[in-house]
């Protein structure tokens, strides 16, 4: 069994991982660390201390809904999450990460804008 980081929990909710394959557990939020358990392994975990955490990154959909979100760490890449109530979870966790280091990720219409901009001026340059 893991240990975990956290001395006291702020909250707990039901969440989704999309590292690899789709698993199914609970996000844990403290005064240490982010943390992930998975329902149905318990050597499937994830946690991330929060000095670790570089930036958020969440995906809006419309104003309000807030579809998933990832999380950049400094040294091991990106963690995909979501959770039955998103909004309420990044409440939680702005906490402990600045809201500077919360950011709204780009659209799927600005991604392709810039790749095709990306695109042209390379042609123009050569």
């Amino acid at each position: 069994m893991v240990q975990s980081l956290n001395k006291k929990i702020d909250l707990v909710i039901p969440a989704t991982s999309y590292l690899g394959f789709t698993s199914y557990g609970k996000i844990m939020v403290g005064d240490n660390a982010f943390e992930y358990y998975n329902d149905r392994n318990v050597d499937d975990y994830i946690q991330i201390p929060w000095n670790e955490v570089d930036y958020i990154a969440a995906s809006v959909i419309g104003k309000k809904h807030i579809s998933r979100f990832v999380i950049f760490t400094k040294r091991n890449g990106k963690y995909t999450f979501s959770s039955r109530n998103n909004k309420k979870l990044l409440r939680v966790v702005r906490e402990y990460i600045p809201s500077e280091r919360m950011v709204k990720s780009d659209t799927f219409l600005k991604v392709i804008k810039r790749g095709l901009i990306s695109l042209f001026k390379s042609k123009r340059k050569k």
